[in-house]
Parts: structure tokens; C-alpha cells; sequence
């Protein structure tokens, strides 16, 4: 049933309506009067209930609860709300000096310029300058610097900084001078919104009881935020035509999802898949591409600095086409004319080293291996 709401002035005009037509006298209704004032207290106290009135009802729905209040009413289906992502890349360590060997263990705090992000080190136990032995990744003697990856301290989209933001190092490392990140930091993501909670809260319930398609993509969009997916019916992990098995494509935005990731996708979809049917969760194949274009600007235009703005423009718009996403030409030039109003023209855009689209498989996702800006 639709609330009819009623302004302080509506209310106060309707009662003295009311107390009107009760009289057998004309009242004193103007401004001041002893009448008027008991009427507009009582307005006052009638527009607080139908505050609290609106406040209930806004909370006996998903559709119109917000914050705490949603929680709590999806809470009573099993279900919460995402939490936030931190941030990820890398950072180098550097020295002035190279004469002995330093190294860089797991949990060495660095800090962005103004001090407000802070990242740590974290283990990889497959990059080349790691040392189970050292307990850490080595800078032998002679090297001047090593690149390690690091995460976000604190979880959502501000650990998302630009190349070079990281500046500070929160502890001394011994025979480490300096540290900065030449790549930007990303896949951050702040905790699930309202609107998202409301939109995944229908695809749950739409999804109960259910061994369809919508079932698996819930069940992969549950795991955290920020997945894209491809299901393939029919197939198996090596394209061959199979009945009764289905394939998920599953990317956390890097094209290189951890195997921990694809573990706990493959137990979310274990729960909803249908009796008989077999399948696979497999990460995206990445397509590595060069990408090359020319641009014109006015005179006395500083034309370094906005081609450095149209490479990075293109490298996070490739970054994050998802799953199957082709990439067009046109779409490159796009791009790099909203990079920067100073353009006057873009020609001899190639992709991959010719002038034409590029259209990868259903399960195969683009990353930028080098833009050049000429």
C-alpha cells in the first residue's frame, strides 16, 4: 500500500479544518494565536511519526534498506555483503650503492608520498630474486635494485595509486635507499555497495534450487568482487563438444587469477552444479599486445606529457576489457582522443603491428604488453 505523506503546512491545514467544521464559532487561527501554536505542535509531533513511520518501511524491504539495515535483512537468507579488495602490484626497491648483497623480506612496509596508503611486501615464492633461504627477495652485489610484488594494507579503491606514488619506506631495510612503484596499483575495491548487494540479493533468490547457468554465476559472483566469467555449455577444458559438461573462465581482472582463487570457485559451482554433469574452472588465456599510434597537437603543446597520458590511458581501458572482449581499432582512437582535448588527430593506430581489430576467443582476455605513442 502506497504511504500518503503530508507536509508540516498540509497537516496544520487540515487540522484546522477539521477543528473548524467542529465549532460553532468562527477561531482565531492567525499567526500567534493560542489555537494556531497547539495545532503546529501537534503538526510537529505528527510529521516525526510519519518520519518514523517511512524509516520502518523503508526497512521491511531490501529494495529500500540501506547500510546496517540491509545486512541485517539478507542476513537472514545467508547472505553478506562482500568485502572490500586490496589493491595490488609492484614496487622496486633501489640503493645508491651496490657493493653488498640487502635483502627485502615479506611484510617490509612502504608508504605513498603523503603517508595516507601503505603496502607490504608479500611472498612469490616464483620470482627470480626470491630466497628461501634468505627468507626474502635477494639484491646481490652489483645490483642496484629488485621488484617485488605488494598489496594494500588497508582493503578498497584508494590503494589504487598512479606510477611513482610510492615514495616512502616505513622502515629501514638494510642497504635499501629508496622504493617506487613504476606501474600503477590495481584491483582495489571498496566493500560491496547497496546497489550491488540489492542486484546479487535477486540473482540469489532467482537462482535457489536452480542448476541453470544463473545458479553458477551467482555461485563465481559470490567468491568476491571485481569476477568476470565465461560459462561454455557442452565442452570440455580442451574444446572438445562433451554433453553433460560445461566449462568456467573465470579472471580477477590480472588475467592471472591465483590458483587459491580457482579453488574456491570450483567448490562454489561444486555446490550448485546438476547431478550427472562434470566441469572445469579454468583461468583466461592471455593475449599479450603492442599497440602503436600516431598523434598531432597545436603548437606549444607539451607533447610528451600527453602522449605519457594517452599511454596510460590505453593501458588501463586494454587492461580491463574482460573475458572475449575485442578490441577495435576505432576504440583505440577513441580513447586516445578523450585521453587529452589537445589532440587534434590520431592516425596509424596498429594493433598487434597491423591496422586491423583484434577478436580473441570466447575465453582468451586482452592485456597490453606495450603502447607506443608517437
Amino acid at each position: 500500500m502506497q504511504l500518503s505523506l503530508q507536509s508540516f503546512t498540509t497537516l496544520v491545514q487540515n487540522m484546522a479544518a477539521a477543528v473548524q467544521s467542529a465549532a460553532s464559532q468562527t477561531l482565531d487561527l492567525t499567526v500567534g494565536s493560542t489555537v494556531r501554536a497547539i495545532l503546529e505542535a501537534n503538526a510537529s509531533i505528527a510529521l516525526w511519526l510519519q518520519w518514523l513511520i517511512l524509516q520502518v518501511l523503508q526497512s521491511t524491504r531490501a529494495a529500500t534498506s540501506a547500510g546496517a539495515d540491509l545486512d541485517t535483512w539478507v542476513a537472514d537468507f545467508t547472505l553478506t555483503r562482500l568485502p572490500a579488495v586490496a589493491a595490488t602490484g609492484s614496487v622496486t626497491f633501489s640503493r645508491f650503492t651496490a657493493t653488498g648483497q640487502a635483502v627485502v623480506p615479506p611484510g617490509a612496509l612502504v608508504r605513498t608520498s603523503d603517508g595516507t596508503q601503505t603496502f607490504a611486501a608479500v611472498t612469490d615464492t616464483t620470482n627470480r630474486a626470491w630466497s628461501s633461504g634468505e627468507g626474502g627477495y635477494v639484491v646481490p652485489a652489483g645490483v642496484l635494485s629488485v621488484t617485488v610484488p605488494v598489496s594494500a594494507q588497508t582493503a578498497g579503491s584508494a590503494g589504487n595509486v598512479q606510477p611513482a606514488a610510492i615514495a616512502l619506506l616505513a622502515a629501514a631495510i638494510p642497504g635499501i635507499d629508496a622504493v617506487t612503484n613504476p606501474e600503477a596499483l590495481t584491483n582495489g575495491l571498496d566493500a560491496e555497495s547497496d546497489a550491488a548487494l540489492c542486484a546479487r540479493f535477486q540473482s540469489f533468490i532467482q537462482s535457489r534450487s536452480r542448476a541453470t547457468p544463473a545458479a553458477v554465476g551467482y555461485a563465481v559472483a559470490s567468491i568476491q568482487q571485481g569476477l568476470r566469467y565465461v560459462l561454455e555449455e557442452n565442452l570440455n577444458s580442451a574444446g572438445v563438444p562433451t554433453m553433460g559438461s560445461f566449462v568456467v573462465t573465470v579472471d580477477d581482472g590480472s588475467g592471472d587469477p591465483s590458483t587459491a582463487l580457482l579453488s574456491s570457485v570450483q567448490s562454489a559451482i561444486e555446490a550448485v552444479r546438476p547431478v550427472g554433469s562434470t566441469f572445469a574452472v579454468q583461468p583466461p588465456t592471455v593475449i599479450s599486445v603492442p599497440v602503436g599510434l600516431s598523434i598531432s597537437v597545436g603548437q606549444g603543446v607539451a607533447g610528451p606529457t600527453i602522449s605519457t597520458n594517452v599511454a596510460n590511458a590505453l593501458s588501463t581501458f586494454i587492461n580491463a576489457l574482460p573475458i572475449g572482449a575485442p578490441l577495435p581499432l576505432t576504440r583505440v582512437a577513441q580513447v586516445a582522443y578523450a585521453a587529452d582535448p589537445q589532440i587534434q588527430n590520431v592516425t596509424n593506430v596498429q594493433i598487434n603491428g597491423t591496422p586491423s581489430d583484434l577478436l580473441p576467443s570466447p575465453t582468451s582476455v586482452i592485456k597490453a604488453s606495450l603502447v607506443t605513442v608517437s
